[in-house]
């Protein structure tokens, strides 16, 4: 080994996994690699043909380790560095994200008998299916009063393990029977790196319910379904490791998928965006960070313990040692736009953008830059994968509000952008209502490079916003953990010191702008309130019937 060692990070995101190479002393970022998920995200169908009903969004889990396979090995063939130099390796995934298994580990879509099973595959993080076992939850936690229901704004989203794990139950017995662990895909990356489970403190404490060492009790749990009082016991509990921690050891199995040396430290498994938060130095107090991608998580430090009304969870210790980390999010963003430009957009735009040789994004943005605040006379909602923040209801969907024949692709692009903004603006809100300040945004992801939405961003919110310095904040985060894990560093406080990396103030609100869009804000507060606070209940009685429709057509 040189005296220069090395980490890898890997980013398993909605479409693909990204890997870096990354200098332990300074966080030089050296080579990095991107592999798509051969599946991508089964919405429609399995492999097989069969088809699947609304809300579900499933993976497979053999995508993951073809990310090791080939992401891994180009990330160092890129980086031009020597494998021997590698001390260790951290992973992080979207949450949550399940997968079924057997007692080793094996997931249940790859046994012949569940092949063809809905059930038995991954769980994307944006499965919106169990809804109504997300309903029951809350319900039955409010009457009783649960004392851990308050940690989570009061409210549990079908996103999380216990609604996945209760539709599991009571749609498909004989899977759920057959399964042995139910696993956070953060967990089971870790664990086929290292031949060891080790369940992570992160995802246990923000989307497995479990405070102050404990989960939902038994009582709670037999209420739900009398089948459902040993979930805990039987299918979720294990060991749990810390951030930053090493799970385990680099199997030979596994170096030989990586090109990676035998032995390495392999870091307890984490969250895209928790471990972004250091990897942009944000481990102050006020500081939220917003990784967007097709989803936008905000996560911030606390110096405090508050309950904040449907946020997505406060854990001591969930972000870095001393703090509470507190989450909430925005179901869809970059899916909102990549939506809208797929099947909103007139072809003679795609045409236009071909001539010139960008992409349609660009166009649409550029065209919607040329606006005056207000000029395309819309308001959005930004609930087309529902609300995750602050209402956390899935049933919720997008709406368009002011559309004319004059109305052009342009007008609805720029709209979409700025109510991704009111969302943001609502949870920065409620957290500052609720005695957590919000004094500085840190966006990272992929959509910082639109400048135009950085600019709205800080325009909405009244924030300056910083800026990551880095195409791969996730990944660089992983690599960090990875150092700690190693010994490198003593603990991420200290790695964030010396491999993070921000460009601070980089869009500061411009006055004018900011005084436009708080009239603008208003009425998306109150599109948000009638639509999202019960006063009209047709987004739930439209995804009812849609249900019924889609059910129907496939029994035929």
């Amino acid at each position: 080994m040189t005296n220069d060692p090395l980490v890898v990070g890997v980013d398993f995101g909605t479409l693909s996994g990204r890997a870096v190479v990354v200098r332990v002393r300074d966080g030089a970022e050296l080579g990095s690699a991107v592999h798509d998920y051969a599946h991508g995200v089964l919405e429609r169908a399995l492999p097989g043909g069969r088809p699947l009903p609304p809300d579900w969004a499933l993976q497979v889990p053999s995508d993951y380790v073809d990310v090791l396979r080939h992401a891994v090995p180009k990330a160092l063939e890129a980086a031009g560095v020597d494998a021997a130099d590698v001390i260790g390796i951290g992973t992080d995934f979207t949450a949550c994200t399940m997968v079924p298994t057997t007692a080793d580990g094996t997931p249940l879509n790859e046994l012949p008998q569940f092949a063809d099973h809905p059930h038995a595959y991954v769980k994307l993080w944006k499965h919106h299916a169990a809804q109504p076992q997300a309903d029951r939850i809350n319900d039955l936690a409010e009457q009783r009063k649960e004392p851990w229901l308050p940690r989570y704004g009061g409210l549990i989203s079908s996103e999380w393990e216990f609604a996945k794990g209760l539709q599991l139950l009571e749609e498909a017995p004989e899977v759920y029977a057959a399964m042995e662990h139910w696993v956070e895909a953060a967990d089971w990356i870790v664990w086929q790196l290292t031949g060891t489970y080790v369940r992570n403190e992160c995802t246990a404490g923000y989307k497995g319910i479990r405070q102050d060492g404990a989960y939902p009790s038994p009582e709670f749990l037999k209420g739900l379904n009398p089948d459902f009082e040993r979930f805990v016991e039987d299918k979720l509990d294990h060991p749990l490791g810390a951030l930053g921690d090493r799970a385990g050891s680099l199997t030979a199995e596994a170096a030989a998928w990586t090109g990676l040396r035998e032995g390495i430290a392999v870091a307890v498994g984490n969250v895209d965006a928790h471990v972004t938060a250091p990897a942009a130095r944000a481990v102050e107090p006020g500081v939220m960070v917003a990784i967007m991608g097709t989803s936008t998580c905000h996560v911030m430090n606390g110096a405090e313990l508050r309950n904040v009304p449907g946020m997505c969870g406060v854990v001591d210790g969930g972000i870095v040692p001393g703090l509470y980390g507190y989450e909430a999010g925005q179901s869809g963003v970059g899916d909102i736009f990549g939506w809208f430009v797929q099947h909103g957009v007139p072809p003679e735009y795609h045409e236009r953008a071909r001539e010139r040789g960008i992409g349609v994004h660009e166009l649409l943005t550029e065209l919607a830059a040329a606006q005056e605040i207000g000029e395309h006379g819309l308001i959005a909602l930004d609930w087309h994968s529902g609300n995750r923040s602050v209402l956390v209801d899935h049933e919720l969907s997008g709406v368009i509000v002011g559309q004319t024949l004059a109305t052009r692709a342009e007008d609805t692009y720029r709209a979409l952008l700025e109510a991704t903004a009111y969302g943001t603006r609502m949870i920065i809100d409620t957290f500052t209502d609720a005695g957590v300040p919000v004094t500085e945004l840190v966006i990272a992801g992929g959509l910082v490079k639109n400048e135009l939405l950085m600019q709205i961003y800080a325009d909405v919110t009244d924030l300056p916003l910083s800026v990551i310095d880095s195409e791969q904040g996730p990944a660089l985060g992983s690599a960090m953990h990875a150092a700690v894990a190693a010994g490198a560093y003593p603990d991420i406080v200290a790695a964030a010191a010396a491999m993070g990396k921000v460009r601070r103030g980089v869009y500061q609100p411009i006055p004018g702008n900011v005084e436009a869009y708080e009239r603008l804000f208003v009425e998306y507060q109150e599109l948000h309130d009638y639509f999202g606070r019960g006063a009209n209940e047709v987004m739930h009685r439209l995804k009812v019937l849609r249900r019924k429709a889609v059910e129907g057509k496939n029994a035929r």
